[in-house]
């Protein structure tokens, strides 16, 4: 049986998601996260697949594969993304429990 990727989010992305911020706290991380056009583009790049390998995005994208990674780890910091290593690659994909919960505040502006 093949496993299901990037379901509801590792154990790192729930306890990060669990922590005590108020709603600005929250969506001020997220905005932040979101704060350069290159990470937008990664997130609606993971949000068209279920799942990405790095080395995809970098091919899609007009910046070297450490810039790519850096913007991944950021988006990762904020739990907006999560990554798995899969050999010699690491596949990334939207956490849905952030997503959801960033829509919310958005709506709630």
């Amino acid at each position: 049986m093949k496993r299901q990727f990037c379901s509801e989010g590792d154990e790192n992305t729930a306890k990060r998601l669990a922590e005590p911020l108020d709603a600005d706290e929250q969506l001020a991380r997220y905005a932040k996260a979101l704060g350069h056009p290159a990470r937008v583009k990664i997130l609606r790049m993971l949000a068209r697949q279920r799942e990405c390998i790095c080395g995809e995005m970098v091919a899609e994208l007009p910046l070297a594969q450490s810039t790519v990674s850096q913007h991944l780890k950021i988006l990762k910091l904020a739990g907006l993304i999560q990554g798995e290593i899969d050999g010699a690659r690491v596949r990334y994909c939207i956490t849905p429990k952030a997503l959801r919960r960033l829509r919310r505040l958005v709506r709630q502006l």
